[in-house]
């Protein structure tokens, strides 16, 4: 009995032993996971960053980013199209980061794609991995600075993340090189590895929403048409749309950026995390056309749990699935990237002593890994506050914004955009379509492209018998929602390559739409006067507005809001002066100025209609009728041959037919495509899951297949023409009915539309 006693006295003081260390553990251990001593000095801290760290949780991560860039590269990297832009000879004025940089012969860039892609899976795979991340990094960072018309914030995200996972031991777990390397395998990886990537992803959060905190964005101003989107169907329930845009799309999204990084970090709040934050990226892979930054998003948020998640997670799978799925139950083993302690003194027996790694001390490859974090994440912080550098924010004027996670706070509309050139010999005037020699449409926004854009044009214009050009761009910009106003006026003259930089858009008119208005198509422009301008090459104190008023425009006219303006008709020869409330026609298929007399800025609109597309809605609202009322037999006179169609369809043979009129040709061939946008936008989960999934592979397809054409090409050279015509119409195969309704959509604003005031 007094055995038993003891044997049961000691049981207890051993469990009181053992439960000694959970009962001393600090706040600050539970919720940050280190003490405040690991950062009391620079050596505790280095062996904090370099704690021995689960790796599981970093290898799923590999995983899923090298599968999401590998799927990244074939859609928004664009090698399904590469063929397109990078054509061999065509005159493309091109926008690279630094005007050396140059796109290599359209075999070589499949093959740097390809390159990329293999790097893509290599990560994935976490084969050769070190090598694989260089073969990623090093083509994609090349191709993202070989064009800065396509940069995006997730874009130079996807750059960060793949440089990061260079330096880090992602290969640890679930890995083909643990597989090949014991020592690899399941092995620690130090804690900055975790602390890196969170605290990227924590920037990307939170620097986002502290930029979300412009005025236009709490406001409701930035992404109005957003309210609009069927995904927000079940808030019109209980909400107008103007509360939806304002509460859900502005001020949901603001609280969430603000909170997100916050909320994933801490053990009690990572479950509301992680529902808000997937339906928020979920909402977003429908709303954008963003490519794979949603599921990557959505592929970050593990990281923020316990590094151990994947062991206790893949524990609940069926046994004869272990051998391929990531390891469930082994323990890590040490690895001489981290730092071990001393194990603490009286917390086991000699066994769990022996079972310990052996307590290493900080080396220099250790310190130095500490220093970049910090490195690394200060440089994170500042560069989204660094435009002083770039000289300029991300307004009305613009620095290198791709690290800003300046994310849709501002929506821009042009309405006016010129290029003028000049003949440096004869001296002749002409006019350039906007946007030619070019496959973008973002270079109207940045001086610096607009350089690089003037430059192509000097170069390209002499072989169109033009001498010595001078380009003259005048652009006109609105950010949400504002009155336009000329954001640049830039000149660049072959001879010398002289520029202006753009002027600065600090004078704005308050006035916003009016609300009585909305019914009619109103765009208004505010010109600046005695605004502060950068401006070397205009030199008057009157700026003015030309602008060219289509056919089309048959009932156009200007209206003054504020300030007095002069309106000088060019083709007569005569000028108008316009105060405040007074307006007056403006003739059509002709060009006009409107030039600011006042002393401050003034404030002007065109109001329109398109006579042209309102005519030809009234011919289709009767022959609307007329079809009608032969359908139900009201209708008892004959139809004419031009308007037989109404009754028997038109079919490809009519389409051509010089007999049927013009109107009811585009009558049909409109009802056809309405029926059809109809029927997609009616189709079932399942349609509509095959038409995604069909033309996914068609578009991968052709990548691949064009890329095994160009590999072939630089293996052994150019096979015969017409061999190459027929392996490049073969990976051109479609399905049937490929037009998208988008692009449907589009053709129908194209038959009825109009074109810009």
């Amino acid at each position: 009995l007094p055995r038993a006693v003891v044997k049961k006295k000691s049981s207890k003081e051993n469990k009181q032993t053992t439960l000694a260390p959970s009962e001393q553990t600090s706040t600050m251990k539970r919720l940050f996971g280190f003490e405040k001593e690991d950062i009391s000095s620079w050596h505790r801290l280095v062996c904090l960053l370099n704690r021995p760290t689960d790796p599981a949780s970093l290898g799923i991560f590999r995983f899923l980013f090298g599968m999401l860039m590998a799927l990244d590269i074939t859609q928004e990297r664009g090698l399904s199209h590469l063929d397109y832009k990078y054509l061999d000879g065509a005159p493309v004025c091109r926008f690279p980061l630094f005007n050396f940089l140059k796109p290599l012969p359209m075999d070589w860039m499949f093959f740097v794609y390809f390159v990329m892609f293999l790097g893509a899976v290599g990560i994935m795979l976490g084969c050769f991995y070190r090598l694989a991340c260089l073969m990623f990094i090093s083509t994609y960072w090349y191709v993202f600075f070989l064009d800065k018309t396509t940069w995006n914030n997730h874009s130079y995200l996807y750059g960060l993340i793949g440089f990061q996972l260079t330096l880090m031991d992602a290969n640890r777990y679930w890995s083909l090189d643990g597989l090949r390397n014991p020592r690899k395998r399941n092995a620690h990886v130090p804690l900055w590895n975790y602390t890196l990537l969170r605290t990227q992803i924590f920037i990307v959060y939170f620097i986002a929403g502290v930029k979300k905190l412009d005025a236009d964005w709490v406001e409701g101003y930035s992404m109005k048409y957003l309210a609009h989107h069927w995904l927000f169907e079940p808030f019109k329930l209980i909400l107008p749309v103007e509360l939806i845009s304002l509460m859900v799309v502005h001020g949901g999204g603001l609280i969430l950026d603000l909170t997100a990084g916050y909320l994933l970090f801490f053990d009690a709040t990572r479950p509301v995390a992680f529902f808000f934050v997937s339906y928020f990226h979920c909402m977003n892979s429908q709303l954008f056309s963003i490519g794979m930054f949603s599921y990557t998003m959505l592929a970050t948020s593990p990281l923020f749990c316990y590094p151990d998640w994947p062991r206790r997670f893949f524990g609940h799978f069926p046994e004869f699935l272990q051998p391929i799925l990531p390891f469930v139950s082994p323990a890590p083993i040490s690895s001489s990237s981290c730092v071990y302690p001393k194990p603490p003194s009286g917390s086991g027996g000699q066994q769990e002593a022996h079972a310990a790694p052996k307590p290493t001390t900080p080396s220099f490859k250790h310190k130095f890994r500490a220093i970049f974090t910090i490195l690394y994440i200060m440089e994170q912080f500042f560069l989204p506050y660094s435009h002083f550098i770039t000289q300029g924010y991300n307004n009305w004027t613009n620095g290198l914004y791709g690290y800003s996670w300046d994310m849709m706070v501002h929506a821009r509309s042009h309405q006016h955009v010129k290029i003028t050139y000049r003949d440096g010999v004869t001296g002749d005037v002409g006019y350039l379509n906007p946007g030619v020699f070019t496959q973008s449409r973002r270079w109207k926004d940045h001086g610096d492209m607009l350089k690089q854009y003037a430059t192509c044009l000097s170069e390209n214009l002499p072989q169109f018998n033009i001498s010595d050009p001078e380009i003259y761009f005048d652009i006109w910009v609105s950010i949400n929602d504002r009155f336009q106003q000329r954001l640049i006026m830039l000149t660049l003259c072959s001879p010398i390559g002289h520029h202006s930089g753009p002027i600065h858009g600090s004078c704005r008119c308050s006035l916003r739409w009016s609300s009585s208005l909305t019914s009619q198509n109103i765009f208004a422009y505010v010109p600046p006067h005695r605004c502060p301008v950068i401006i070397d090459v205009v030199t008057t104190t009157g700026l003015y507005l030309e602008n060219y008023v289509s056919e089309d425009l048959g009932n156009t006219s200007v209206q003054v809001l504020e300030g007095l303006v002069n309106v000088e008709i060019v083709d007569e020869k005569k000028n108008y002066s316009l105060q405040p409330g007074e307006k007056m026609q403006i003739p059509a298929g002709g060009y006009h100025k409107v030039y600011t007399v006042s002393e401050g800025p003034s404030c002007y609109m065109y109001i329109y209609v398109n006579t042209t597309e309102a005519e030809l809605q009234k011919n289709f609202t009767k022959l609307s009728e007329l079809q009608e009322k032969v359908r139900n037999g009201t209708e008892t006179e004959p139809l004419p041959p031009e308007l037989q169609p109404l009754i028997t369809g038109l079919d490809d043979q009519d389409s051509d037919s010089s007999v049927i009129d013009p109107v009811v040709r585009i009558f049909l061939k409109r009802q056809k495509r309405m029926q059809e946008v109809k029927k997609r936008r009616e189709a079932s989960l399942i349609e509509r899951f095959q038409r995604f999934a069909s033309k996914k592979y068609y578009s991968i397809r052709r990548g691949f297949l064009m890329t095994a054409i160009a590999l072939r090409n630089l293996a052994v050279g150019l096979p015969p023409l017409e061999q190459l015509t027929r392996e490049v119409a073969y990976a051109n195969m479609k399905e049937p009915e490929t037009e998208t309704e988008a692009s449907q959509d589009e053709r129908l604003k194209d038959e009825v539309g109009h074109g810009e005031l």
